[in-house]
């Protein structure tokens, strides 16, 4: 137990929040980690636990703090925060990817970096939270970690729609429109989709579970790449 604690020390410090190490261990635990060592417990059933936690503290947050905005304008907000590129974002933010527990195949195809893998990885965080420490605290967790999305009305809107924001930003900066080419690799049940985006001569990858992720992860990061020279 001991040997967890000090492992995940930078990990436990970002999260602010006392978690029970073993349930943090499998929240860390991805399924292709636990067939290799036996079937030992993985992160989904933390995760589905933790999809509910993040989806009921973002509704709430916004329902109370934005009263003028309709309904539809506040499920298109709390996709765009729950959506896979924005908590692969989050999860990015706390150096999430170098504690995950992978099997060998992930981890030579840059598992670590998957937007799919972060973002269930940081569901099922939420949900050790929450076992941990209890509702409140796993909703002050989901708040903080998200609020730098709503803060930065830029950041907000690149999470949201990543490839319009990467358009408009190409076109602030007079580069030519983004290009993007797909590929894709494995069995059509567990298929993984690479799209490269190019802008000029900034060419980016991202990797997801479809073509629309895919190329969503490639804009996002070619994105944070070009924002920074504006």
């Amino acid at each position: 137990m001991t040997e967890i604690l000090t492992g995940r020390a930078s990990l436990i410090e970002k999260l602010g929040v006392g978690i029970d190490p073993e349930l943090l261990e499998r929240a860390l635990t991805h399924r292709s980690y636990a067939y290799e060592h036996g079937g030992i417990p993985n992160n989904e059933r933390l995760e589905f636990l933790g999809d509910s936690v993040l989806g009921l503290a973002v509704t709430v947050m916004l329902f109370t703090t934005l009263p003028d905005l309709d309904e539809g304008e506040l499920a298109k907000r709390r996709a765009s925060v729950v959506s896979t590129v924005a908590l692969a974002e989050v999860a990015r933010a706390i150096g999430l990817g170098e504690h995950l527990r992978l099997g060998r195949g992930e981890e030579q195809t840059g598992g670590r970096d998957k937007d799919s893998i972060l973002a269930d990885t940081m569901e099922a965080v939420f949900g050790a939270t929450f076992l941990s420490a209890g509702p409140d605290a796993a909703t002050e967790l989901v708040l903080r970690l998200t609020e730098p999305l709503l803060a930065d009305p830029e950041r907000y809107g690149a999470a949201m729609d990543p490839k319009t924001s990467l358009q408009e930003l190409a076109a602030r900066l007079g580069s030519p429109p983004p290009v993007y080419a797909i590929e894709s690799a494995g069995p059509d049940h567990n298929r993984v989709f690479t799209a490269t985006v190019r802008v000029g001569e900034v060419a980016c990858d991202g990797v997801g579970t479809s073509k629309k992720t895919a190329e969503m992860a490639a804009a996002l990061t070619a994105w944070r790449l070009l924002s920074d020279r504006v």
